[in-house]
């Protein structure tokens, strides 16, 4: 589903965020990312929708070489990749719906289909009474939903989440974590940096360890193991 070898990244300011990574990800895989501030996990999971690209190495998703893919073929290799932000990234002026209806509105889905589609991961998400809602009209958490929503209205097979709790309260935390559970369960690879200790060392899941732009430790059910 995922696989980077010996892969490097340098910025222009002479920053090496990524410091010979291969990795494997299997498809159905629920994957942290743990590591201090600079450890390069943002770099890491960038890659993997092309956000940025590699100073050297090889980046392969679904079968595609991220290296070799045109800048013209990067929407279509996001239509399969749904991405998750700590700060949401909602448009404000846009109601609940036309939020996530805008994720298939873009793919000129018809509008038959965007509705039943957003319909549905509303509900799966908690927020089917809130569609006529906007952002200012929501809680942090609610804000949350509707982005994890806009992510997988598509039906992606990967999603990947960067920090997706860190602006969050513990207990509205959890219930995000019990959606990721849910959409993992239903076949989609989830990558997940985080910071929240308590959640990694609970929701047991492979956990890959990064520092210094290296991976250094990979685990099948592993542990936060950072000090707080």
């Amino acid at each position: 589903m995922i696989e980077m070898q010996n892969v490097y990244k340098t910025y222009p300011n002479g920053v090496v965020a990524l410091n010979d990574v291969s990795v494997r990800i299997k498809q159905g895989e629920f994957v942290y990312v743990v590591g201090p501030s600079g450890a390069g996990k943002s770099t890491f999971i960038k890659m993997m929708y092309r956000e940025e690209k590699p100073t050297s190495g090889t980046i392969m998703v679904h079968g595609v070489n991220l290296e070799k893919l045109k800048d013209s073929k990067v929407p279509l290799l996001r239509r399969n990749i749904g991405v998750v932000f700590q700060d949401f990234k909602l448009l404000p002026k846009l109601t609940v719906y036309e939020n996530v209806a805008f994720a298939l509105e873009v793919i000129e889905e018809s509008p038959k289909v965007i509705r039943q589609k957003v319909m549905e991961v509303l509900e799966l998400v908690g927020l089917k009474h809130k569609v006529r809602s906007y952002p200012s009209e929501l809680s942090g958490g609610e804000q949350q939903r509707v982005s994890i929503a806009r992510s997988i209205v598509n039906s992606p097979k990967i999603v990947i989440a960067d920090e997706p709790t860190g602006n969050l309260d513990p207990e509205t935390s959890w219930g995000i974590m019990e959606l990721f559970e849910k959409i993992n369960s239903r076949g989609t690879t989830i990558v997940m940096a985080t910071h929240n200790r308590e959640i990694v060392n609970t929701i047991r899941r492979r956990v890959i360890a990064m520092e210094n732009g290296k991976i250094v430790r990979d685990e099948a059910k592993g542990e936060y193991g950072y000090e707080a």
